[in-house]
């Protein structure tokens, strides 16, 4: 298990194996953040940990007290990210009121992180060359070219050869962040590291959630080692979480993981459709609600039966969930996952 020694680091930075795979990653990471301004390509399947390891450089580089900036290029539309990354001068465009730094001014003398840099288009691609080529770049709107002396680590899950290779990413551009390349290793390929991380998670989250969760049982680890793990590392903490939030048993089971079975080992194996036995229709011992011929939104129904207890029991949450059954933990979580805002509950 990995963490930085004499750092600063949050908890949820923490890296956390003890297989051979991630190790050497670790320790390749350690040697080229020893250099503060190797440009550097992150690699590797979505949900394995590429910020982490894109903190990690900068933690243990000659300029951790300086600033590391992070922004995921690819949920941003190219005219916004252009103005984020370079900022403008006032006067600009239209709203322009004051000049604005753009996160390669702010991450002057540290480090940014360009996340999902595979999803950029070409055109963004070229004025991005610039910046990393020479290390200055103008203002939208501006005349005067701004000198940086910033860190510049990227990261992706593309297959950037064939993204080359296929037009979709620029060949200068490409070679230009990978002075360095540190790939992750999916989670599928990291052996004894998936309990490590189910351990880790479970112990978070029984301290987040006031739970008592002892561990996976034989056959949740059984299904674990079997799962391929498409999601990697963000995968298995969402299924912790939930296992552990949602559950009342001390032991978290195979079914409480709500994997899918058709998905181990990457397989998609036919599966047999066997006749199913007529189950009885039940007509009676239930409640009946009236169903609009249009239909009507589960998550609505649910919202509002959350809301009628929360309302019942005068604002009072704990009173709430014990109304419904559930623990207050449980409860907080539907209320999250369902979006119910603080001016819902006191309405």
């Amino acid at each position: 298990m990995y963490r930085p020694q004499n750092k600063t680091t949050k908890f949820e930075e923490t890296i956390v194996g003890e297989s051979p795979q991630i190790k050497a990653v670790i320790a390749q990471s350690k040697k080229i953040a020893k250099g503060a301004s190797f440009t550097t390509l992150i690699t590797g399947e979505s949900g394995t940990g590429k910020e982490l390891f894109a903190r990690l450089l900068h933690n243990f580089s000659p300029i951790s007290n300086q600033p590391f900036v992070d922004i995921n290029c690819g949920a941003i539309p190219e005219t916004l990210l252009e103005s984020e990354l370079f900022g403008y001068e006032k006067g600009a465009f239209t709203g322009a009121h004051l000049r604005k730094q753009g996160l390669f001014e702010l991450a002057n003398g540290g480090t940014i992180f360009l996340d999902e840099i595979g999803n950029t288009t070409t055109n963004f691609q070229m004025k991005l060359l610039k910046a990393v080529e020479n290390k200055k770049f103008r203002r939208i709107g501006g005349l005067n070219e701004v000198q940086i002396s910033t860190r510049i680590v990227a990261a992706t899950n593309v297959n950037m050869e064939e993204a080359v290779k296929n037009g979709k990413f620029r060949e200068d551009l490409y070679y230009r962040l990978n002075v360095f390349q540190i790939r992750i290793p999916p989670l599928r390929e990291r052996g004894d590291d998936i309990f490590v991380l189910a351990n880790y998670f479970i112990d978070q989250f029984n301290k987040e959630y006031d739970r008592q969760v002892r561990g996976l049982t034989p056959s949740a680890k059984a299904l674990s080692a079997e799962y391929h793990w498409p999601g990697n590392v963000r995968q298995l903490k969402n299924a912790i979480e939930r296992a552990v939030l949602v559950e009342t048993d001390d032991w978290i089971e195979d079914v409480h993981l709500s994997l899918d079975s058709n998905r181990n080992n990457g397989s998609h194996k036919k599966t047999e459709i066997k006749p199913q036995k007529e189950e009885p229709k039940i007509l009676n011992h239930f409640n009946r609600f009236d169903i609009p011929d249009e239909g009507i939104s589960l998550e609505e129904i649910e919202k509002d039966i959350i809301l009628s207890a929360i309302d019942k029991a005068e604002g009072n949450l704990s009173k709430a969930a014990r109304l419904l059954r559930m623990t207050r933990g449980k409860f907080r979580y539907r209320i999250d996952r369902l979006d119910i805002s603080l001016q819902e509950l006191v309405a």
